[in-house]
Parts: C-alpha cells; structure tokens; sequence
C-alpha cells in the first residue's frame, strides 16, 4: 500500500432528532395530556489511534465522513434512539488540526490549530460531538397549559474540515546521505527488509524496523529517507521527510566512508546538521551517535586514516558484513535506557478524549421504550 502522510477530509457528526409534540388520544381522554419522547442525541466523530495502521491513503480515496443522526421522538412516551458514533482509526502518530475557518494554500497566511495528537495506540478524541435531542413537550406541561403542543428541534450537526498529519514515531531515526547504507543497516539488525539498491532516493517512505533484547525491550528505528542539501527548502525528498525525524527520541547519523575525509572526518556531518537546524533547531539539539559505515570496501590506508583521525565517539561499522554493528547496537540500547522511553502512565495527555457515550438512548424512570 502506498505510504500516504497527509490528507484532507471532512467530518459530520450526527445531528440530533426531534422532540415529539404528540397529545394522547383515546375515549376515556379526550383531552389527554401530552405524550411527546425526546430525540436521540446524534453520533460523535471519533478519531482512534491504532498500530495496525500505517498509513492515511485511506483518507485519500474517501474524504468524507458522517456519523448517524438521532431519531426522533414519537408519541407514547416513546425516546427516540441515539445515533451511533462514528469511530475512525487512524495510525499513532497522527495529528489532527482544524482546517475549517483556515487555508490550507501557504500563501493564505492561516495556519489550521491542532486539536489533537494521537501519539498512543488506543488513544481517542472526540473531534464533533452529536447535537442534543430536542425535547418532547411533555417537558412543558405547566399548571397554565395542560396540553402544550410545542417540542423542541434536535440539536445541529457539527461539521469540520479536518488536515491529518502523520509522523512516524521511533526510538531512533538513522539519518544520512542517500546510500550511506541505512536501509542496509535497518536489514541487518531487525526483521525489516527496505529496498537497498546502489542509486539515489531508494528509500522513498520512511521505513521502521523493531530490535528486540533478551529482556523484551523493543528499540523501535526509523530509516529517514536519504536527505540532500538544500533539504530544509524542499530540494530531493528533504523537505517531505524531516518532519519525521522529529518524533524520534536520538538520531543515529550514518556517514559511508567513501564520502568520509580522512583527515577530517568528522566534517562529513555538518552539512546534514545544518539541513537540521535550519528546518528546526531543536532537530538539530536531538543526541546523536556518529556512525561511519562501509569500512569493508575501504582500502586499508583509508581506513586506517579515517580511525586515527576520527573523535572517539565515531563509530566504525559495516551493515553489509557485520563488523562493529555489535558495538553499535550497544551504543543505541544505552541511549535508549538513558532516555527512559517507557510509555508514560499518567498522567493524561491534555488532548485524550472523553470516552465516547453509549449508544443506546437513556429514558428517564417511567417513559416508553426507545424508538428504533
């Protein structure tokens, strides 16, 4: 399925039905009181977070959404029914922003607000609640007008026009050139199998892949696709892509060594730190670990210069062999433990929704049954 991390859609939830204005009728009343149910409450729409999910593309094939209306009210005391809400799953890392009084073209100066970010698998927000019932005019009976015949309308739907945003979430995003060997390593060290071949842009999504130790932690990486300079302003694939870097928690920066200069190596990182910081500055703050991939097609001169003159904290790897992914690996486990990335259990994020009302309608102490 094609990888798909924006899109535009339109929600409605349902409106509410209407309050019945009905009077009962029979030989023994004839001028009976009234008999008039309320009406449903109409459906919410709710945005639900799921790991099964990996991709909007979905929402580019539909865009509109609609959750079912409230029935109305009927004589004999009868509720109308509650219009069921409207449940939509979308991927965790999905934010939700409101684009109904915005521009979405950047030329028109409005940005949509954020309402939500799904960020946790399960997570819920109620995006348009349903409109109220309208009630029955049996609720307006008074000591001056025994029989009203006046009910109240359903509340009105509530209708947004909606733009989700999906960032990838990972522990690691491996950054770097195009065929500095990052979809390799990703191969290597996990169950993923991107495509690797030798030419520009190979990775065109991001790709993740899961490390598991022996205790059952999950080291969750990201391969970025392969930046470019000028990335920052839109040049190759950069600009579509280093939004996803920032929902990862360290950068693991991979540099082959073809590209490497032996008497400077460290000098290899700076141009993609600069793509970073221009996109956004605290991408470029993220704690990262130096990685210097490909030594096994190095002439040993080269290498033996790129290891005497690269800082202590670079790392020598080769994805394809396996020589020093070991160290790697151990290096990526202590920033993982160092960053204590357990999911939080409280407290909530501001942005949770409220647990969505039940489905069936709720009659007061001695009306009819709901209405269907």
């Amino acid at each position: 399925m094609r990888f798909v991390d924006e899109a535009s859609i339109i929600v409605r939830s349902g409106k509410g039905g209407n309050g019945s204005a009905s009077l009962k009728r029979a030989k023994n009343l004839p001028k009976g009181g009234p008999d008039g149910g309320d009406g449903g409450k109409g459906g919410d729409v709710v945005f639900r977070a799921s790991t099964r999910l990996l991709t909007l593309y979905d929402f580019r094939v539909k865009s509109m959404f609609e959750a079912e209306n409230g029935v109305n009210g009927r004589g004999q005391d009868k509720y109308g029914r509650n219009g069921e809400d409207l449940v939509i799953d979308v991927p965790v890392g999905t934010m939700l922003l409101d684009a109904t009084e915005g521009s979405l073209d950047p030329d028109g100066g409005v940005e949509p607000v954020l309402l939500a970010d799904l960020s946790r698998d399960g997570q819920q927000y109620v995006v348009c609640p349903g409109g109220a019932g309208g009630r029955g005019n049996l609720h307006f009976k008074s000591s001056t007008n025994r029989a009203p015949k006046h009910a109240e309308p359903g509340r009105p739907a509530t209708e947004k026009r909606l733009l989700l945003r999906l960032k990838v979430l990972a522990d690691a995003g491996l950054l770097g050139l195009p065929n500095a060997g990052k979809s390799t390593f990703l191969s290597a060290v996990s169950a993923a199998r991107p495509k690797i071949a030798a030419y520009p842009f190979t990775t065109l999504v991001p790709n993740l892949g899961v490390v598991e130790d022996g205790t059952g932690r999950r080291l969750v990486i990201a391969d970025i696709p392969g930046l470019i300079e000028g990335a920052s302003q839109g040049a190759g694939l950069g600009y579509q892509f280093l939004k996803h870097v920032e929902r990862t928690r360290f950068l693991v920066h991979i540099l082959s060594g073809e590209d490497a200069d032996p008497e400077n190596p460290e000098a290899g990182y700076a141009m993609l730190n600069e793509e970073l910081r221009a996109f956004d500055p605290e991408l470029a703050a993220k704690p990262q670990i130096r990685v210097i991939n490909k030594i096994d097609i190095l002439e040993p001169e080269r290498l033996a210069a790129l290891r005497k003159n690269a800082p202590a904290d670079i790392l020598f790897v080769s994805a394809l062999t396996g020589d020093g992914l070991d160290g790697l690996l151990a290096e990526m486990w202590r920033r993982f433990d160092a960053l204590n990335p357990a999911p939080e259990s409280a407290p909530e994020s501001a942005f949770d929704a409220p647990q969505a009302e039940e489905a069936g309608a709720e009659t007061p102490a001695g009306a009819g049954e709901a209405e269907a």
